[in-house]
């Protein structure tokens, strides 16, 4: 067990969030990017979150970025009281409640936002992932069939959704 806490992001962390993701992304298994994003692009996405006030934490364990959970809200005005999840944690730091914790504390943020609708997609063999998110009170909204690809293989992505009373 590891300790950890949650916190919210800063400048500080966008080299540790870029990271985190590249590592997450490399295992092919979770993400929408097969590595991370640039390093600009890493800091603009963070940067614009901060000044948005979207929610946006990290896991930090011994002053490195081990997870992170971000709500980025859907750019157009039909859309606004929604916003898409993204969340990672290490390889080896799953399985502790890291990525529950990450995104209790992002729902929360996005709930004192206004937000009254939260989505995600999720890769339909991440079974794990997708019984967390029901825990956390997510619903099965719709399958995407073979929506990723990556080499000659196929996947189905779910549509999952929270809203908020």
């Amino acid at each position: 067990m590891h300790n950890y806490e949650i916190i919210p992001i800063t400048e500080k962390h966008i080299e540790g969030f870029r990271a985190a993701v590249d590592s997450v992304a490399r295992e092919h298994k979770y993400l929408a990017f097969l590595e991370g994003p640039p390093l600009e692009m890493s800091r603009a996405y963070v940067l614009e979150n901060l000044q948005n006030n979207s929610p946006h934490f990290v896991a930090i364990s011994e002053g490195k970025v081990i997870g992170w959970c971000d709500i980025a809200p859907l750019d157009r005005p039909v859309f606004v009281h929604s916003g898409t999840l993204g969340i990672g944690v290490l390889a080896s730091y799953r399985g502790q409640g890291i990525g529950e914790a990450l995104i209790r504390t992002a729902l929360d943020q996005a709930k004192s936002i206004g937000l009254t609708r939260v989505e995600l997609t999720v890769r339909e063999n991440n079974k794990t992932a997708i019984m967390l998110y029901k825990k956390l009170g997510f619903v099965i909204e719709g399958l995407h069939r073979n929506a990723v690809r990556i080499g000659t293989e196929y996947e189905n992505h779910i549509s999952m959704a929270l809203l908020f009373e």
